[in-house]
């Protein structure tokens, strides 16, 4: 039973610090939209999108409403356009169409963003799939609210290096045909390994194959009530350090859980995930880098730093797991530069690389996220980038992303501002020597041998 204390608390940590469900993503699948006919794709892609999601956004604000918990995004996942418009799309301009569909659809139905303009291309390309790498920069260009994706590795099949190469020059061109837009198209854009196929989390969500017709999925996030429980065991030993998170991160957990079972009644749409990941924002209070602090680091990036995230990272999947039978997504700590205040600061101080940021990637949620790099940064020095991440990814059994945003016209000391969630980005440097010779081979990296599991 929930005794009024829980209530109490539960409500302190939603005014005072910063709880709130990040995201309500509507997952559909447009397996029964394909159509040979481009145009005739497009109207069925944007009639389903329209019918089923028209009750989204008045459902989550009636829920944040009647509870009086804030549901900051709702949002829409689509199966990989890459699929759906196999049949149809000849060119780059025929999936640019597509584009500007699904971005008029999510319009139409008040949505803030809509993932799914994506890839799976771990182990090769089909000229499908390169068609649609190919017009993502023009696809981001040309629409407001579509978030793309490409999946290029995977532990079980290997690391595609034609399709890391490939993504250093899409990740450089969407800079540049994006840089005079309102917002930068590269943070938009994510390159994963192992990319889940039940992410409610933007840009890198997509409706999964494996998933039913429409599914409901709810990220929760909650570094601010982590950090405040933290400050109430200051100086004690790991082991009730552990605990402290693990009994936060369950009821952050919980409230995810109402909400996510409240909008699949309401919907009649079948409940998927919750994904307990520590999201932060750029508001005081609202910040991965605050909790490694708060656990005893000047600042993110001091010596101790992967050790302490590894730990919030574990512990917060392990209080989670206690609150829902079916958590999934991404699921632990996230730590994007722009989105994170302390982070920014870490970044100012010269405690944090890029370097740094990479092994702590290894063992928080996802990966070099939300970076902003000098504008003349080679392709191929970004495929480098990607490549390693991708790496890690791989040999470890997880997730890993890649969101870098060259900042065309800028160079290290300089700052890309975008505002609301996504913050801004310090302009961070980049090892200067070159990786050509590696990036350019051909073919594909083999998967590791703990992948061989049959």
């Amino acid at each position: 039973m929930i005794n009024i204390n829980e209530v109490i608390e539960t409500n302190e940590m939603i005014e005072k610090e910063n709880l709130d469900v990040r995201t309500i993503t509507l997952g559909i699948s447009l397996l029964d939209c394909i159509d040979s006919n481009v145009d005739k794709l497009c109207d069925n892609i944007y009639n389903k999108i329209c019918t089923v999601a028209k009750d989204l956004v008045k459902t989550g604000e009636d829920i944040s409403h009647e509870y009086g918990i804030p549901i900051v995004n709702k949002r829409i996942s689509v199966t990989p356009i890459a699929m759906i418009g196999s049949a149809a799309c000849k060119t780059t301009d025929d999936y640019v169409k597509i584009a500007k569909t699904l971005d008029k659809a999510a319009t139409e139905v008040g949505v803030n963003l809509l993932g799914g303009y994506s890839a799976l291309v771990s182990k090769g390309m089909t000229p499908s799939d390169e068609l649609l790498i190919r017009s993502i920069p023009e696809a981001l260009k040309q629409t407001n609210r579509v978030c793309s994706s490409v999946n290029v590795g995977s532990t079980k099949t290997g690391i595609d290096m034609d399709a890391v190469r490939l993504m250093g020059h899409i990740v450089k061109e969407t800079a540049i045909v994006t840089n005079e837009c309102d917002f930068p198209g590269c943070a938009k854009l994510v390159v994963f390994c192992n990319a889940p196929d039940d992410n409610p989390f933007m840009a890198g969500a997509f409706h999964g194959v494996t998933e039913k017709d429409l599914v409901i999925n709810v990220g929760v996030s909650g570094p601010g009530v982590v950090k405040t429980a933290l400050e109430k065991v200051r100086g004690e030993s790991f082991e009730v350090l552990c605990e402290t998170i693990k009994k936060t991160a369950f009821k952050v957990t919980r409230v995810g859980q109402l909400v996510a079972k409240e909008a699949s009644k309401r919907l009649n749409v079948p409940f998927g995930i919750v994904d307990l990941s520590l999201a932060p924002t750029p508001a005081i209070g609202d910040s991965v880098a605050d909790i490694l602090c708060e656990i005893g680091l000047e600042y993110a990036g001091a010596p101790g730093t992967t050790a302490a995230l590894a730990l919030l990272n574990d512990q917060v999947k392990k209080g989670g797991v206690m609150a829902s039978s079916y958590v999934g997504g991404l699921s632990g700590a996230f730590i994007p530069v722009s989105e994170d205040q302390g982070m920014i600061d870490a970044v100012n101080a010269n405690a944090l690389s890029l370097e740094k940021l990479e092994a702590m990637t290894c063992v928080c949620s996802v990966g070099l996220d939300m970076i902003a790099i000098p504008g003349d940064t080679k392709e191929t020095t970004i495929a480098g980038i990607i490549a390693d991440e991708m790496a890690i990814g791989m040999i470890n059994q997880k997730t890993t992303a890649v969101r870098l945003m060259p900042a065309i016209g800028k160079t290290v000391g300089d700052v890309v501002k975008m505002g609301g969630l996504f913050g801004d980005a310090p302009v961070m440097p980049v090892n200067p020597y070159s990786c050509d010779a590696f990036v350019n081979r051909q073919g594909r990296i083999p998967a590791p041998i703990h992948s061989f599991k049959n």
